[in-house]
């Protein structure tokens, strides 16, 4: 057999190639070593003339990466205290999670909403922190857009270029050649290198690029109640949305490990000889200038996770709006068309409430009277006004339809709802050509928020028209319970819940909606800061 060939661990990039049966040998050392047994190594083997290195693009694409990836993480961290519980079932019943981020328990003999649930996150960790689930969802979904895009540019280089052979395994002698690199690890000796990673490097790098980037996208796209409508069969490959919430999760932790363990290993390679290669591209250049380069570049990520905190704090409204830049018009493209088909066969055994009930004179009034008073009136930009009673909305079309319920919080259940649908009313009432959008109008006056005005929501025609948008009068087969929005409540079934208004007593047509609340497009949009019109994403 022929002798081992030549081992060069210096100055100099190259790849290590031992005979067969040749005693590993460490880099921090010319010792062999030897364990259980193991007696020989099998390492990658490269082209030496090709030596990969790292080219501009790929230097550029890793520093963006680790600027969207830690805004997803800390984002993550604030969309997960508004319901830090975890199920795999889309019932999502109380005390049937199988983690949970809360000491919090669910009184048994009081009247409760999710909203007792939210576990309000640090803004040291979670962006922003305090509370701010919509502008935590904002940032989520700019930093996801910006993180897709240095990703696909990434692909797209890696494959046009010979550098894909940096990330795909292109022989099985790989895996054992990792297995020796972990036990290195384990035993606090640096494995050889390969060009330019080792084997345990390289799987590891293609497992997060290609395996649990792609897992991510499809678990967080599962979880679009938008595309979950408009393909029930999708989030259920998963086992559903909440399967595929937790997973989502599970790989959030997986990215954070992977971060933790990447960074000690780039300090214990030799931290200025890494900067080198990935600041400058060249582990033979000044160690010392891609030091520095390499912690300002790190200074201004984490600067730039300080600002974004301080200003979606000091500065709501305008941190929604520039974050929406972009972004709103492409989600609202991807998700905004895609009408509910939704027909389940199973009803959860129980459904979480969210907002309490209104306790002005009027409701109470009509509650005692069982709303025989109520009327729902429509008016603005319309050929015929209305004013319908209960009784004159059940002499009318009514179409029933089990749906799943999902909550922008991130809890979800089944239901069966019954009513008129909209596109009835709005047959009947006749919009005008200038008409565009519906206004909700309820009686909730938000006595959690005193000051804060009565809730409304506004969906556009588009939405009015589709099937499964109708107004509720009966949830489960029973008339609609008070906590649930009776009399009369919106169902939008690709939508988040939060647009599904409850206690409506008007409905008013009009061209704009910027002169009611503060102009965004619901209640939640104008306080809470969530998305104006269209929460199906």
């Amino acid at each position: 057999m022929a002798s081992a060939q030549q081992n060069i661990f210096s100055e100099t990039r190259a790849v290590h190639k031992a005979h067969p049966l040749q005693p590993a040998c460490a880099i921090d050392n010319d010792r062999c070593i030897k364990l259980e047994g193991i007696t020989r190594w099998q390492f990658r083997v490269m082209d030496d003339t090709l030596q990969l290195g790292f080219p501009l693009w790929v230097r550029l694409t890793h520093f963006f990466n680790f600027l969207f990836i830690t805004l997803l993480i800390r984002s993550g961290i604030e969309i997960i205290g508004a319901h830090p519980k975890f199920y795999w079932n889309d019932d999502a019943l109380p005390g049937s999670e199988w983690f949970r981020l809360t000491k919090k328990r669910i009184p048994k003999k009081q009247l409760w909403t999710s909203e007792d649930e939210i576990e309000s996150m640090s803004r040291w960790t979670a962006l922003p922190g305090e509370n701010n689930l919509g502008l935590g969802r904002h940032w989520h979904f700019w930093a996801v857009n910006g993180w897709l895009l240095a990703g696909f540019i990434y692909v797209i280089l890696l494959f046009t270029t010979p550098q894909w052979r940096r990330l795909m395994p292109t022989s099985s002698d790989i895996f054992p050649a990792a297995w020796q690199a972990v036990v290195a690890y384990f035993h606090f000796r640096l494995p050889p290198e390969g060009n330019p990673f080792n084997a345990i490097q390289q799987l590891t790098y293609c497992f997060i690029i290609f395996i649990l980037s792609p897992f991510q996208i499809i678990t967080g796209i599962m979880m679009s109640p938008a595309l979950g409508a408009r393909f029930p069969r999708f989030p259920r490959i998963l086992g559903g949305r909440q399967a595929a919430r937790s997973l989502h999760f599970i790989g959030l932790i997986l990215f954070t490990g992977f971060i933790v363990v990447h960074v000690s290993l780039v300090i214990a390679h030799g931290l200025e000889r890494e900067m080198a290669k990935i600041v400058l591209g060249d582990e033979a250049s000044s160690h010392t200038l891609a030091t520095i380069i390499g912690l300002l570049g790190i200074v201004a990520v984490v600067a730039f996770h300080f600002w974004g905190t301080w200003y979606s704090l000091v500065s709501p409204s305008q941190a929604k709006r520039l974050l929406e830049i972009g972004i709103d018009p492409l989600r609202r493209f991807l998700f905004h068309h895609w009408d509910s088909r939704q027909e389940y066969l199973h009803i959860s055994a129980y459904a979480r409430i969210n907002g309490k009930p209104p306790r002005n004179e009027i409701y109470e009034r009509l509650a005692a009277a069982n709303f025989t008073g109520w009327r729902l009136e429509v008016s603005g930009l319309v050929g015929k006004d209305l004013s319908l009673s209960l009784y004159d909305l059940s002499q009318m079309r009514r179409q029933t339809q089990t749906t799943l319920h999902c909550c922008i919080q991130g809890w979800s259940y089944f239901a069966q709802w019954a009513g008129v649908p909209v596109s009835s009313i709005i047959d009947i009432c006749r919009p005008l050509p200038n008409a565009r959008f519906l206004v909700f109008h309820t009686l909730d006056e938000k006595w959690e928020r005193p000051g804060h005005g009565y809730y409304y929501e506004v969906i556009d025609l588009e939405l009015a028209m589709q099937p499964q948008t109708i107004l509720a009068d009966e949830m489960n087969g029973r008339p609609l319970p008070v906590p649930y929005g009776a009399p009369l409540r919106l169902r939008v079934e690709n939508q988040l819940g939060y647009k599904m208004a409850k206690w409506i007593n008007r409905i008013e047509v009009v061209n704009s909606f910027k002169h009611i609340g503060k102009g965004q497009g619901g209640w939640r949009d104008d306080v809470l800061h969530y998305y104006p019109l269209d929460a199906g994403l």
